[in-house]
């Protein structure tokens, strides 16, 4: 059994697609689709039904996932032994974030990190989801929700208020009755500030959807209509006019990382300079 072809499976269980496991993974999602194929050839046994861009695991292939997630975390637990061990500033560290904060708020702090320190080398990986500290997707994980479980060290770091915004010339020229709105998609229908703009639009339409919190911006700016965005966002942004609708909404900054590595040098120079980074 080659370990490479249930890796490259259970990173397709995880999200659904080919193309996910695939950045996931670092590789081409070609190469993803090969290891599956040669997964089930070894076996006998169909692991996953294709429908669209979707993928569903079969019976086979949720008890192959059931067999080998416990192999996955053993093998992330050998790997990790190898680094607690390592006294230097150097390695890969994998970051996880969500895509509008890290872009505006850890591109210096993690340039400057390098100048000081050039043995480490930083991934950012700016996701949405939850990626797996166990399985070693990222090393550390900042986080808009607290983690309820899991071996890790947990610190907050800060916190974002959300409010609402528009256009100066947006807000004189149409009446609150008639205002639309700019909303996520169905991706994050479960967030808390999505949650808050559909309570504040009350059955009024959203005309505009996107999971980019820099489209929703720039949406607003245009003149497209009301959105929902984060301090940090609106810092950057010139003709957004902020509504009075009450108190804002406020989300804590969590920074998560696994608590077997949290010692190593190269991890705790990362971790550090995320804090100053939220401090600042």
């Amino acid at each position: 059994m080659d370990w490479d072809d249930l890796r490259h499976f259970l990173a397709v269980a995880q999200v659904g697609t080919f193309l996910g496991a695939a950045k996931i993974l670092g590789i081409e999602h070609a190469t993803v689709r090969r290891r599956i194929a040669a997964l089930e050839t070894r076996l006998g046994r169909k692991l996953i039904d294709r429908r669209g861009q979707r993928i569903v695991l079969t019976p086979d292939g949720d008890q192959v996932v059931e067999l080998a997630a416990p192999i996955a975390l053993q093998a992330a637990s050998i790997e990790q032994l190898g680094r607690t061990s390592s006294k230097e500033l150097q390695g890969e560290i994998r970051i996880s974030a969500p895509p509008a904060l890290s872009s505006a708020l850890l591109a210096k702090p993690v340039v400057d990190l390098r100048h000081q320190h050039p043995g480490i080398q930083v991934t950012l990986v700016g996701e949405k989801r939850f990626a797996s500290l166990n399985r070693r997707e990222a090393d550390v994980a900042i986080r808009l929700s607290r983690p309820e479980e899991g071996d890790y060290k947990i610190t907050k770091v800060g916190a974002i208020s959300f409010d609402f915004y528009a256009s100066e010339d947006y807000l004189a020229s149409t009446r609150p009755a008639d205002w639309t709105f700019i909303g996520y998609d169905e991706s994050m229908k479960a967030a808390p500030q999505h949650i808050r703009l559909m309570e504040f639009a009350a059955g009024r339409p959203i005309a505009l959807r996107s999971s980019v919190l820099e489209f929703q911006a720039a949406a607003a700016c245009a003149g497209g209509g009301v959105a929902m965005l984060p301090d940090f966002a609106v810092e950057r942004m010139e003709g957004l006019h902020r509504i009075d609708s009450g108190a804002p909404l406020t989300r804590e900054i969590w920074l998560v990382v696994h608590s077997e590595i949290k010692d190593v040098p190269a991890v705790r120079a990362v971790v550090e300079t995320l804090k100053q980074a939220f401090r600042r």
